[in-house]
């Protein structure tokens, strides 16, 4: 095989992949790991079952790898939100922004939050599942240091601050839901509405 064939046909299986990966997304944010079967998954990716055994040996391998890029791209785009050279407000307000943006352009950014519910609620999930979940409290830590960061400099209400970041992700959880609940009619809120659930009224 020339070098450009194998090129090619790497790059074919990596679209073929990126379809499976889409479109279990899909399945597993509507109907949840227990309820999807692998040839729900390989009829909607449009190729047999036999030839979807040649990238994943279960429905549950699907599972962890999403899981595991959910996470992954969550956790480095907070960090990487509080090693920026703004104001805990400034932070705060981005980050809103920019997930109610994915949520209004992107389907996926609510599926992969439904993903990340089930992972956190359903016990029926692989061990290692589990396992990534348990490093959601890094979540929680960096919004919560935002948060205090922000009381100190007296833009943030005084309330609890681990339970303002529980509020924070809450919030934009419920957002996801009624994201895909609402389908093409839904339209992301004013973010100051969820940003004035955090300052004071004079910021």
């Amino acid at each position: 095989m020339s070098p450009r064939n194998k090129i090619l046909n790497e790059e074919i299986k990596d679209a073929r992949r990126e379809q499976i990966l889409s479109n279990a997304l899909k399945l597993f944010a509507r109907r949840g790991l227990a309820a999807t079967k692998i040839t729900d998954i390989s009829t909607a990716s449009n190729i047999s079952q036999g030839l979807l055994y040649h990238y994943y040996k279960s429905k549950e391998e699907i599972f962890v790898e999403l899981l595991h890029d959910a996470y992954d791209k969550m956790i480095a785009a907070v960090l990487a939100l509080e090693r920026l050279p703004l104001s805990p407000l400034e932070k705060i307000r981005m980050a809103i922004e920019k997930l109610l943006q994915g949520f209004a352009e992107n389907k996926e950014t609510a599926y992969y939050y439904l993903l990340i519910n089930q992972a956190s609620i359903f016990e029926a999930i692989p061990d290692e599942a589990k396992e990534i979940v348990k490093s959601r409290s890094l979540l929680h830590e960096v919004i919560t240091r935002i948060i205090i960061a922000g009381q100190k400099d007296g833009t943030f209400k005084k309330y609890d601050a681990q339970d303002m970041a529980v509020v924070f992700w809450a919030s934009l959880n419920g957002l996801a839901i009624y994201n895909a609940v609402q389908g093409e009619n839904f339209r992301a809120p004013d973010a100051n509405i969820l940003i004035g659930m955090f300052t004071e009224k004079s910021k």
